[in-house]
């Protein structure tokens, strides 16, 4: 099978196609959310085991957002930055044309991670993607790019 592979990179954002002959249909068009039933089910904290792309699909990688708001402002609240920070997001998804449903696997990046924190980072998730909820990996790390920075969030999202 052959391949062809270009990359293009806007801003913070970089855009691979991978050209794959196919023969898709339009039920092969979105993503396939897959969760085992021998494990345990991670829906009700925000994710999906693994997500399947379908035959063909463009790419993007989306920068890790912070909670920055329009003017670069940072609030030293933790459940502001995150809600600022999806919003982030979600005007980098409305860029590329993309919906929530089509981000196949989030990375956060959380400073000074503990269990209080999840219940934030749940909600927001499931604010933006309902049920569509992307694989996701949460990374505890001591510090950001920016000292007042504690929150994180990068994208890989399936253009169809």
């Amino acid at each position: 099978m052959s391949r062809t592979v270009k990359h293009v990179h806007i801003g913070g954002l970089i855009i691979m196609n991978i050209g794959i002959p196919s023969a898709a249909t339009a039920n092969e068009s979105k993503l396939t959310i897959v969760n085992p039933k021998t494990l345990y089910d991670p829906t009700p904290n925000g994710y999906s085991t693994a997500v399947v792309t379908p035959p063909g699909a463009r790419v993007a990688y989306i920068s890790g957002q912070g909670g920055q708001d329009g003017t670069g402002a940072l609030s030293p609240d933790f459940a502001v930055q995150v809600k600022q920070a999806y919003a982030n997001l979600r005007a980098a998804l409305d860029a590329l044309g993309a919906r929530p449903d089509q981000v196949a696997k989030l990375t956060i990046f959380v400073v000074d991670h503990d269990m209080s924190k999840l219940g934030v980072l749940t909600e927001n998730v499931k604010e933006m993607f309902g049920t569509a909820l992307p694989a996701q990996t949460l990374v505890p790390v001591p510090k950001l790019a920016i000292d007042p920075m504690l929150f994180e969030v990068e994208a890989v999202v399936v253009l169809q």
